[in-house]
């Protein structure tokens, strides 16, 4: 059993923030009906963001969900591929998977790509993201 931990390939926690300027529309990734989706009922809102810069990481998953405000906005996050805002090569959001479990939320699966060797074939992984509507909380995993 102990073998068996060692040697099993680990989901590592992506980074989850509040939003900062790569919240602003001015990101979104173009064009805007093939970069953003919307979940229960409108409620659970994902985008693409494009950054730009760095080149071989310029995108970051932004979501917009419940639980609101005492004036009714909703919390904005930002998923990186890790702490210090380095973003992702590239998101396929036209791709996204989903499911939804009671107890944990909305799962979100989101091919995902790092700087590849040859930038012709990026290799997508799956960043796995959970929103759990009733507490806020918002996790994400993706593999090393």
């Amino acid at each position: 059993m102990a073998f068996a931990a060692i040697t099993a390939v680990p989901a590592m926690a992506a980074d989850v923030s509040e939003c900062d300027v790569r919240g602003s529309a001015q990101f979104l990734a173009e064009p805007w009906e093939d970069n953003t989706r919307t979940y229960a009922q409108g409620a659970i809102r994902i985008a693409a963001i494009d950054m730009i810069e760095p080149a071989g990481a310029p995108f970051h998953l932004l979501i917009v969900s419940p639980p609101t405000n005492e004036i009714g906005e909703r919390q904005c996050r930002i998923v990186d591929r890790g702490p210090g805002g380095y973003g992702f090569y590239a998101l396929d959001i036209s791709a996204i998977e989903a499911s939804y479990d009671p107890a944990r939320g909305l799962t979100l699966y989101v091919p995902a790509a790092d700087y590849p060797a040859d930038v012709s074939r990026p290799e997508f992984r799956t960043l796995t993201v959970t929103i759990n509507q009733a507490t806020g909380r918002i996790t994400a995993d993706y593999p090393d």
